[in-house]
């Protein structure tokens, strides 16, 4: 029985790295099931046995690529001893996953007004789990003696996770949509990095 859990498991990781291939490549619009199926060499029914329509499909590709993102976030934190070390690693790993991601974004990109909540849970399971990351820095490096003691750093990486995205809405001309286009993803990040220096040394006055 556990092995066909596991063989089921297996197939289930192809299918979503096939279908990352595809959305990456070609765009959510331009990928249909038929294409992903033909990438597997799988029939278009069993890849409907695992995924229902092609929403559900890059819901869960959505919510891999998240969980990937903030596993390397929390490896690359856990070996970063500074603190405005450990906060630029957020912003030049986030601007990486962006950067490198971005075709794949383009569902989000277009339709982010109308969005299914579930995108949006994975957003803020996003923000939350960077939160607590960035809050455990905070702490450490209090304890270290290196800043004043913080009795809420969750709040201040609330606040700072706040500014660095009107950095962002800001750079765009507060346009509707807030997912920057690909031309000011640069700009977004420099004046990050500005900002993140400007905040640590607050901290440490």
């Amino acid at each position: 029985m556990g092995n066909v859990a596991d063989q089921q498991d297996i197939k289930r990781e192809k299918i979503l790295e096939a279908a990352y291939q595809q959305f990456l490549h070609y765009g959510y619009s331009k990928t249909t099931m038929n294409e992903i199926a033909g990438a597997l060499s799988m029939s278009k029914a069993l890849l409907y046995y695992y995924f229902p329509d092609k929403s559900q499909l890059y819901i869960a590709v959505t919510r891999k690529l998240a969980d990937d993102y903030l596993k390397l976030l929390d490896d690359k934190l856990s070996r970063i001893n500074d603190l405005k070390a450990a906060f630029v690693c957020q912003i030049d790993t986030h601007h990486d996953f962006i950067v490198n991601n971005y075709n794949f974004f383009d569902f989000i990109r277009l339709n982010e007004q109308s969005l299914p909540d579930t995108i949006w849970e994975i957003v803020e399971h996003i923000r939350q789990t960077e939160m607590a990351l960035l809050g455990n820095a905070i702490k450490t490096d209090a304890e270290k003696g290196n800043i004043s003691n913080v009795e809420n750093p969750g709040e201040i990486v609330d606040l700072l996770l706040d500014a660095l995205q009107g950095v962002r809405v800001g750079t765009m001309g507060y346009r509707k949509t807030t997912f920057p286009k690909k031309e000011h993803l640069e700009e977004i990040h420099r004046k990050r990095l500005l900002l993140v220096d400007i905040f640590i040394r607050g901290l440490k006055h």
